[in-house]
């Protein structure tokens, strides 16, 4: 009698367990799923900022159409990517024709004088901050995810509860990776 009732505890503790472990890989698995449609929310307000910057300074870099062609055509690469490596490769490769972009209108004063110009880059620059902790929060609860099923006994449940590794999003372009130079030698002329 007592073997049986030890047994019953041990199978509910058991059954406890999986269903406690099972549980906690959903819920880090609709962590995941929701961290990415935070990305998602603020790569969208990204995209829809682009073409309204794009038409702002169109007139007045007439002449540097290929740039503005570029910035064109990298959002809507981006717009169209899927995954976390497509669409992570997709945003760099966006990031860097902004970058060129604002180059070239620093250069053009009746633009770097325009208000438009100037909130356009400033709601950007906002938005990219807004991606900036949306990857991080995804990377965070993926990598926790990550862990949970790799790690023992949770990974006997895995497999119940379809759980596989998520991708991190991770830097493609190898010049992000680089520290940028700073010099503030006397040399230079003062402002």
């Amino acid at each position: 009698m007592a073997a049986a009732l030890i047994l019953l505890v041990l199978l509910a503790a058991v059954a406890l367990w999986i269903i406690g472990a099972y549980n906690g890989l959903i819920g880090l698995k609709n962590q995941v799923a929701n961290a990415w449609k935070q990305i998602d929310v603020q790569l969208k307000r990204r995209h829809d900022l682009i073409p309204n910057l794009v038409n702002t300074v169109k007139g007045a870099m007439d002449f540097e159409r290929g740039t503005l062609e570029a910035v064109i055509s990298a959002r809507n690469k981006a717009v169209s990517a899927t995954g976390v490596r497509q669409t992570a490769h997709a945003e760099d490769e966006l990031t860097q024709a902004l970058g060129r972009l604002f180059a070239l209108a620093e250069a053009y004063p009746d633009l770097k004088a325009t208000g438009n110009v100037a909130q356009l880059q400033e709601e950007l620059t906002s938005t990219e901050n807004k991606i900036g902790f949306a990857r991080q929060l995804y990377n965070d609860v993926a990598t926790q995810y990550n862990i949970r099923q790799a790690t023992f006994p949770t990974m006997l449940v895995a497999g119940m509860a379809k759980a596989a590794p998520a991708e991190l999003w991770q830097i493609t372009d190898g010049a992000e990776r680089e520290v940028p130079v700073v010099d503030l030698s006397a040399d230079k002329p003062a402002p």
